[in-house]
């Protein structure tokens, strides 16, 4: 797939202290399952191929790493770095790529914040990412889009393997051992340092050859065309941002120790006043003001500011200088007439499953039976259950299957919630007599 030298042969070479080119078929292969046999040690990679590049920052800049992109051979291996935990957005704050024949670049987006040109020149290309549906919004942001992508996250869960981690696979399929100390950095700050650049190159330096290693093992277990269907739909789907949830606020750890509506509209207010300084400031909520604060003001309710400032995760100064917002959070939440609190919510779809037993025992019944159908027909392929089907899609059919059970009709609900053919076409020999009242002995 590229015109680099295979890195899993130079791990092997390094390990039997020779130059000698491996075959590709010295690489470990996975058992059935997914699980590697233990070799030799694996190899520390501390530096790209060819050094780590300075990222790129000037337009004369990405217009030649643009050409020579295009005239790359084979597929491109992405990456981007986010700020999770420090920032308000999910932004990418650096975007790493590596094609044959082209070598690695770190291109930063704050000053190029359009990629289209670079979308263009590598449109027809594979794009080879790591849990694409964590990077595809951020880089749909800049203009990149792929047309055909390898996911080899989501590969590697379809081969069966337990761990996969990108430093654990490649460890395991190709010999490197790589460091992850730098994923939780903060990555908006600038200037990034020489090792935190090191890092990111590292990210793709692996990707074309694990890809290759991946592909070769879905295909001697028969699943190159259930990888194609799930890669398929991150194409249609993966660019689409996270669905905003009706009242976000619920979501607040520890919200389950508030009693009583109107403690909980002090969380929701509270929640609120903060949420609008995190995006003021692009900083993540939780460095405005904890979740645990959060509770202990809506259980407490203070008046003053002495009051106030006792409670735990307010003792921060940034959170003090913000005293008086938070006080009016608290105060508008009292001022709220109780037609304005808040209620329990309608849930959308079937109950939590504890209660289906009083609810309606034939559909707990169907449940059980759905559940076991799943990891029966998982384990049988090596597959993990939420790869297979979704819990929630089995909860759901469970709850509301469809008035005439047949083939057909299942096949049609299980379309309708988003459901590959290959998944289709495991499930459905076994689905339909699960979901009867009485399936046949």
């Amino acid at each position: 797939m590229t015109d680099e030298p295979p890195l899993h042969r130079r791990a092997a070479a390094s390990r039997t202290g020779n130059d000698t080119h491996h075959p590709p078929s010295a690489r470990p292969e996975p058992s059935d399952a997914g699980t590697e046999p233990t070799g030799g040690e694996s190899v520390p990679l501390t530096a790209p191929r060819e050094g780590t590049p300075e990222p790129i920052v000037l337009p004369e800049q990405l217009a030649e790493m643009v050409a020579r992109f295009a005239a790359g051979t084979g597929p491109v291996a992405l990456d981007a770095e986010r700020a999770s935990g420090y920032r308000y957005s999910q932004r990418a704050y650096l975007v790493q790529l590596r094609r044959g024949g082209a070598g690695t670049a770190l291109i930063d987006p704050l000053p190029l914040p359009d990629l289209n040109a670079l979308d263009a020149a590598i449109a027809e290309a594979e794009w080879v990412l790591h849990a694409a549906n964590q990077d595809l919004p951020c880089l749909a942001e800049l203009g990149l889009r792929p047309r055909r992508l390898f996911d080899t996250e989501l590969a590697a869960r379809l081969a069966g393997f337990e761990r996969v981690g990108l430093a654990a696979l490649t460890e395991q399929l190709l010999g490197f051992s790589l460091e992850k100390h730098h994923s939780a950095a903060d990555w908006s700050s600038r200037p990034l340092p020489q090792s935190w650049l090191t890092y990111a190159a590292l990210d793709v330096e692996l990707l074309v050859d694990l890809r290759d290693a991946l592909d070769a093992e879905l295909t001697r277990q028969g699943k190159s065309e259930w990888a194609a269907e799930e890669f398929a739909a991150l194409v249609r789907n993966g660019a689409q941002p996270p669905r905003v949830r009706a009242e976000p606020w619920r979501r607040t750890s520890g919200i389950h120790r508030v009693r009583g509506p109107r403690a909980q509209a002090r969380v929701r207010s509270l929640w609120y006043a903060r949420d609008q300084i995190a995006a003021r400031r692009d900083s993540a909520p939780g460095r405005v003001l904890p979740d645990s604060a959060i509770v202990a003001a809506a259980e407490l309710d203070p008046k003053d500011e002495k009051t106030l400032l006792t409670l735990p995760g307010f003792g921060g100064r940034s959170v003090r200088r913000l005293a008086r917002t938070w006080l009016a959070a608290l105060e508008d939440a009292r001022q709220l007439p109780d037609d304005a609190l808040p209620v329990t919510p309608t849930v959308e779809g079937p109950p939590p499953p504890h209660r289906w037993a009083e609810r309606d025992p034939v559909a707990a019944g169907r449940l059980v039976r759905c559940r076991e159908v799943v990891l029966r027909i998982a384990g049988e392929h090596h597959l993990p259950p939420e790869n297979l089907i979704t819990p929630d899609t089995v909860r759901r059919i469970a709850w509301q299957p469809p008035e005439e059970i047949t083939e057909t009709s299942v096949a049609e609900l299980l379309r309708a919630h988003h459901a590959r053919e290959w998944q289709i076409a495991l499930l459905l020999p076994v689905l339909p007599d699960a979901l009867l009242p009485h399936p046949p002995a």
